[in-house]
């Protein structure tokens, strides 16, 4: 097994280590991007493969002006490896970043809102995405796919952007960002469930499909706007 950690933060390159162990099973790599994200993933390839794989992401890193945000680094990543097709690496990915912002809104949600029946959808979504989150970790493990562990920079601005508000602004605009998130979750699932290349992640986005549309009728029951 040949293992390369690779460190590095938002404004230079603090640390280069590779260190490398070569086994019969293949090889894995644990990559920390300028965010200090962490993405894991395992492939069976040759040595001479993996080491230049493993140079080419430390040089495509190593300059500061070229910052890559944790969505954009692993889907680089994946570019690279190609363990699976496009379409479910690139919704593993999406799927991954959406699911943390939930979670991370679900908390600001039970401190910032003013609605009981806010606070308790955003311990819901906690509850849920957490349990979501854990397995498509799992599952981009089993696959070699690289995914976040941190939210997009994008992301990161909008939840800035909501933990501003309190009490009732923050109710509406919690709900308002819920209502539509689900909507545009649920059909990226359900296009996922029915046409994924790949079985496991077709299978993920069928058995999670059901739990987005619970929390979308739910948010709608909250919103007043349940059909």
């Amino acid at each position: 097994m040949i293992i390369l950690n690779i460190v590095a933060d938002s404004t230079q390159i603090r640390q280069a280590a590779i260190k490398m162990r070569l086994l019969r099973t293949g090889a894995e790599f644990e990559y920390t991007d300028y965010l200090n994200i962490k993405i894991i993933y395992m492939k069976k390839i040759i040595f001479s493969s993996v080491f230049v794989l493993g140079l080419a992401i430390c040089s495509c890193n190593s300059s500061s002006d070229n910052h890559q945000d944790t969505v954009d680094s692993a889907k680089t990543v994946n570019k690279e490896v190609k363990a699976v097709q496009p379409d479910a690496s690139n919704f593993a990915v999406a799927a991954a970043n959406g699911g943390m912002m939930e979670v991370i809104l679900g908390k600001v949600a039970q401190d910032n809102a003013s609605s009981p029946r806010v606070k308790a959808f955003g311990e819901m979504m906690v509850k849920d995405h957490t349990e979501a989150n854990n397995n498509l970790k799992a599952i981009a493990t089993s696959l070699n796919i690289a995914i976040p562990d941190s939210v997009s920079d994008d992301t990161k601005k909008e939840i800035d952007h909501m933990k501003m508000k309190k009490g009732k602004d923050f109710d509406k605009a919690y709900v308002n960002m819920m209502l539509d998130d689900h909507k545009k979750d649920i059909a990226e699932f359900r296009k996922c469930a029915d046409n994924c290349s790949d079985s496991t992640i077709k299978s993920f986005a069928t058995t999670t499909l059901p739990v987005l549309e619970k929390h979308l009728d739910s948010i709608q029951a909250i919103a007043g706007k349940k059909p």
